[in-house]
């Protein structure tokens, strides 16, 4: 069928798809009017995301806007939110109510889901796509009660909004409230230790006793290599004064004694040449100047042994104080190094005061701000707009049903017609008249404005075929 034929049977079954129409806006209108009128009372709540969190003053940031908006959508619809709308409404202690769960349900089940249920059905929550709003509306047969509800939902939402909150920082602030017990005992601990580690030692200031006993420690070893120097060269002397050639020692030659004793020798053999030479051998003489030299070669010879006697007692003299300054040193190092020990176990025992110390300052600051977070009635959600009652239902609309119904009446009308005309099948035009018959039309009779039927040829090829 092509569209001169549409039209064509639209024209001839124009009266179906009329009535069609007509019928159908009747009925809508009919039932449009039947139908009990329903209210729509909206209220909107407004978000302020953009600036810091009045609890924890922690700023958001705006791409976690559109998640932020749907996690408030869903929070507001939540059975929760529900739930305190019907406790401030006391809608569960209304006999109707309670007489509506009973034929539902049976008494079964908790009435307050239920009724949370059929209150979220109604509900239609919308946020801004371009905004921090968000329009919370509810539709009722009553107009003062969608208004009531939507307004106790948009309160329900801010309480509850709160709560989400504050409950989490009063549980944080009853866990700190354990925990700085806790720390205050970790860090008396550690000030005792370490208060009992002092009294122990004797530690008033460790680091200058330790700088007192490196100094003695560095001037005990000053005085070891002085005294080791001595003691070597004592020992040298010794070598020198001791033996064969003690009387070539600079401590023997440098004796006074030893150089008078010389002197004097010197002297009495000189006086023995004189006296050699006039007497003899036996003669007193003689004998008494030679008695003379013996006796002074003798103190010569003690005087030697003296001073290499005094030489050796000096060396062993230097000898014992380089031993007993390396003994001293040695017990000055193990004092040090016990001095280390005591100021590195003193700067552990510090180190944990003081770590015990900032766990506790760092715990008792976050106990004050959890435990402010948990006083705080503060939100960052506000009623923008109440919700007041509405004038006008809001379904059903007639003008919407109405112009609904012109459609689908036009649509019913054009298919009712094309239905009829497809059951009873009539050859209107020339092109109707080919596919039934499938012969060329030569012609065809038409009314001029006389109303008289006058031949018109529609194929004038096929009249000159059919001429020859």
């Amino acid at each position: 069928m092509n569209l001169s034929q549409f039209f064509t049977v639209l024209r001839v079954r124009y009266k179906i798809a009329l009535i069609t129409l007509i019928l159908t806006v009747l009925t809508t209108g009919v039932v449009t009017y039947l139908l009990p009128k329903s209210y729509k009372a909206t209220s909107t709540v407004i978000i302020n995301y953009k600036g810091a969190d009045p609890v924890t003053g922690v700023a958001m940031p705006s791409q976690l806007m559109p998640a932020y908006m749907a996690t408030q959508v869903n929070i507001i619809s939540s059975m929760n939110v529900a739930k305190k709308v019907i406790a401030t409404l006391q809608l569960a202690e209304s006999p109707a109510v309670q007489q509506n769960f009973q034929e539902a349900t049976g008494g079964q089940g908790d009435i307050n889901i239920w009724l949370g249920d059929l209150l979220l059905k109604k509900l239609d929550v919308k946020p801004s796509r371009e905004s921090s709003l968000i329009d919370i509306s509810f539709d009722g047969t009553n107009p003062q009660f969608a208004a009531a509800i939507a307004n106790a939902f948009s309160n329900a939402y801010m309480q509850t909004s709160i709560e989400l909150k504050v409950d989490p920082s009063k549980k944080a602030a009853q866990y700190f409230t354990n925990q700085i017990s806790e720390l205050r005992g970790n860090l008396e601990k550690a000030q005792q230790k370490l208060s009992d580690y002092q009294q122990d030692k004797g530690i008033i200031s460790v680091d200058e006793r330790l700088d007192v006993e490196r100094a003695r420690l560095n001037e005990l070893s000053s005085q070891l290599v002085m005294a080791q120097s001595q003691t070597m060269e004592a020992q040298s002397r010794e070598r020198n004064a001791s033996g064969a050639s003690a009387y070539e020692s600079p401590d023997v030659a440098s004796s006074p004694i030893v150089q008078n004793l010389k002197t004097e020798i010197a002297r009495a053999e000189s006086k023995f040449a004189e006296i050699s030479q006039k007497f003899e051998r036996n003669h007193p003489m003689y004998q008494g100047a030679k008695a003379e030299i013996e006796n002074l070669k003798q103190e010569l010879n003690t005087q030697v042994r003296a001073v290499s006697g005094n030489v050796a007692s000096n060396s062993r003299i230097l000898k014992q104080r380089e031993n007993d300054i390396r003994a001293a040193l040695a017990a000055q190092r193990s004092k040090v190094l016990e001095l280390n020990l005591d100021r590195d176990a003193l700067a552990v025992l510090t180190r944990e005061v003081e770590n015990a110390q900032r766990a506790y300052d760092i715990g008792t600051q976050r106990f004050t701000e959890t435990n402010i977070e948990g006083q705080s009635n503060q939100s960052d959600i506000a009623l923008l707009n109440p919700a007041v009652a509405p004038l006008k239902p809001s379904s059903p609309n007639l003008i919407l049903n109405l112009a609904a119904a012109v459609v689908l009446g036009t649509l019913l009308g054009l298919g009712f017609a094309l239905l009829v005309e497809l059951i009873d099948r009539r050859v209107r035009t020339t092109n109707d008249l080919f596919d039934v018959t499938q012969a060329p039309v030569l012609g065809e009779l038409v009314k001029d404005r006389s109303r008289r039927w006058l031949p018109v040829i529609s194929n004038k090829k096929s009249f000159k075929q059919l001429r020859a």
